[in-house]
Parts: C-alpha cells; sequence; structure tokens
C-alpha cells in the first residue's frame, strides 16, 4: 500500500485500529441486547467494507487492512462482536486515540485523505447508532439514536474536528 511508507509502524497500526474501535465504542455507548449489538455490528462492518471503493487512497488502504483482518460482511462473514472490560474506560480510550489520529493525520497526511478518514471514521460511528433501535417493547416505541450514542458521535466528531 502507497501510503504506509509515510507512516510508522505504531501510527498504522492506530489508523487501521481505529475504525473498528470507533465501531466497538458506537456499539457500546448504550446496552441494546445481543440482536440488536448484532445489527450496529453488521452495519458498522459493511460501512468499513465499503469504504475499499473510496476516492481517497488512504481510506481505501485503510479499509482494506481492516476487511482483510477481520472478514468481509458483504461475502457473509460474521464478525465478531468485541466488548469492551470497562465500558467507560473504553469510549475514553477510542476518544484519546481519535485524537492522535487527528494529529497523525494534521502532520502525514494530504489534506483531502486527512479529511476524508476523518469524515468515514463518523460515518462509521452514525451507521451502527442508527442501525437499530433502543428500548421499546415488542418493536415498538424506543429510540433509534439515544443521547448516549448522540454524545459518543459528537465526541468522536470533536475529537477529529469534522
Amino acid at each position: 500500500m502507497d501510503t504506509e511508507p509515510k507512516y510508522t509502524d505504531e501510527e498504522w497500526g492506530i489508523l487501521v485500529g481505529l475504525p473498528q474501535s470507533v465501531l466497538i465504542a458506537a456499539s457500546q455507548a448504550e446496552s441494546d441486547g445481543t440482536r440488536r449489538t448484532r445489527e450496529e455490528w453488521t452495519a458498522g462492518m459493511a460501512t468499513i467494507a465499503d469504504a475499499r471503493g473510496s476516492s481517497s487512497t488512504l481510506v481505501r488502504s485503510v479499509a482494506s487492512d481492516v476487511v482483510e483482518r477481520q472478514g468481509d460482511v458483504e461475502e457473509g462473514e460474521e464478525p465478531p462482536v468485541i466488548e469492551f472490560p470497562d465500558r467507560d474506560a473504553g469510549l475514553t480510550d477510542v476518544i484519546t486515540r481519535a485524537k492522535t489520529a487527528h494529529e497523525i493525520l494534521t502532520a502525514k497526511a494530504e489534506p483531502a485523505d486527512a479529511e476524508a478518514y476523518r469524515f468515514w471514521l463518523v460515518t462509521v460511528a452514525d451507521a451502527v447508532v442508527a442501525a437499530a433501535k433502543t428500548g421499546g417493547v415488542l418493536g415498538l416505541g424506543g429510540d433509534q439514536v439515544t443521547p448516549a450514542e448522540r454524545s459518543f458521535r459528537d465526541n468522536l466528531a470533536a475529537a477529529l474536528e469534522v
């Protein structure tokens, strides 16, 4: 991948690890139950996989790396559902790593690639939090996006300066 030489192994690891970390955090911002969490994960991984067609070389490369490591939901592979051992610490860690990614991108990426990557991460969070309603009974009522999910998404966007 032609974008990797710009970045150290540690920096590339942050950029490649962050999309899935955003997916985990967005799915855990609100406790939804197993079925809804699976829906959120599928939506998040599909959004990541779709980015292999991005016009941004950086986003394409990162998305390809993530799919190669985690499997392709578009080919029927089910991603493993991962949970943070400590939800609050996990959410905070993802926001901190998003700030670090923003600094890496500002220093090393082409401006268009940096903007595309940051926007893509927020798009992943949006897809996850909108994938399943929370609350309600027998499919009636509930919130499409809860205040906790919106808060995570907004904190992520602020960290990335989107």
